[in-house]
């Protein structure tokens, strides 16, 4: 009787292991989706990054042609940050269907929190492509180089499978190789292109600059997530070659641009300014080589998205001053 007694004995309940795909955990409810959180969600610490190349490549396209190309110009910028925010929501979406943000350190993501349905982020991802590809098309009409249409599909295809489809490449580390084409090489020589049809040695070596520094915040984003995406399965470059590598990779990515600004500084005396913009990119590079918690990534995530900011405005001073 006593060996039924703890038989027939209840058990405490276990708890039960969750998926990492949101739509098979239970929702937390944790309020209604304000501004705010869409504002979050477009990740306005990387639009420095969509600006800087446009301000690279306009400054070049100056060097051959001294007008400037407003309309064109705006209309590139527009195509950048459209885009820019396109791809950002699109990872909300992507990550956040696979569960690759169940237990981020950012800031929390759209999808991830269950807090609103994950089509209408993908929606909104969608519409910034659109519009994105309509300024596109604007300003292959304008230039009737019809060949640039390729181009911008080819970005928009890139964009989506950075996390998007069944084998993204921002998963398995070549997020790096692909941001360093498109938001440097792409972004900075399409920008000089269209406003002069001309690609000068001051525009090469204003799209790597500007690639080297998309790159090291991809890099810093990546290390602040390392541990859980290697927990998901996310084989990031980071996640790759560690800790101490990436430290030393990002310091290279944010210190090589200032390389090239001094032989741009060679023919235009003002660019020479340039390492002005290591006031915030130093702070970021000490920022990745102490930091104790993965929240303070964040911090040098945005002064390296500045630093590139600042380092393409004084390099345009250089080139048109």
């Amino acid at each position: 009787m006593a060996r039924t007694s703890k038989q027939t004995k209840k058990r405490a309940p276990q708890k039960r292991r969750t998926s990492g795909n949101p739509a098979k955990r239970p929702i937390v409810e944790q309020g209604p989706v304000t501004t705010k959180d869409w504002i979050g969600a477009a990740r306005l610490r990387t639009l420095p990054l969509a600006v800087a190349p446009v301000v690279l490549g306009t400054g070049a396209a100056q060097t051959v042609d001294r007008s400037l190309h407003w309309v064109i110009a705006l209309a590139c910028l527009a195509v950048a940050v459209l885009l820019q925010i396109g791809v950002n929501f699109a990872n909300d979406y992507s990550d956040g269907i696979r569960g690759t943000d169940a237990h981020r350190v950012g800031p929390a993501r759209l999808t991830a929190s269950g807090r609103i349905p994950a089509r209408r982020v993908l929606t909104v991802s969608l519409v910034f492509f659109a519009l994105s590809a309509a300024v596109g098309l604007g300003i292959v009409i304008r230039t009737e180089q019809w060949w640039m249409l390729a181009v911008g599909a080819a970005c928009i295809v890139a964009a989506w499978f950075y996390t998007g489809g069944k084998r993204p490449y921002g998963y398995n580390a070549m997020g790096e190789l692909f941001v360093f084409v498109f938001f440097g090489l792409v972004a900075t020589l399409g920008t000089t292109w269209v406003q002069a049809f001309f690609l000068p040695l001051e525009a090469w070596l204003a799209a790597i600059a500007a690639g080297l520094f998309a790159c090291a915040v991809l890099l810093a984003n990546n290390l602040r997530d390392i541990d859980q995406d290697r927990l998901v399965g996310k084989r990031t470059l980071t996640v790759l070659i560690g800790r101490r590598a990436t430290q030393t990779l990002f310091t290279l990515f944010v210190l090589l641009p200032f390389v090239l600004s001094s032989w741009i500084a060679l023919l235009y005396p003002i660019a020479w300014l340039a390492p002005f913009a290591l006031l915030a990119g130093i702070p970021a590079v000490l920022i990745v080589w102490t930091y104790r918690q993965p929240r303070e990534l964040v911090i040098a995530l945005g002064l390296t998205s500045l630093t590139a900011l600042v380092y393409a405005g004084l390099v345009y001073w250089g080139l048109v001053g």
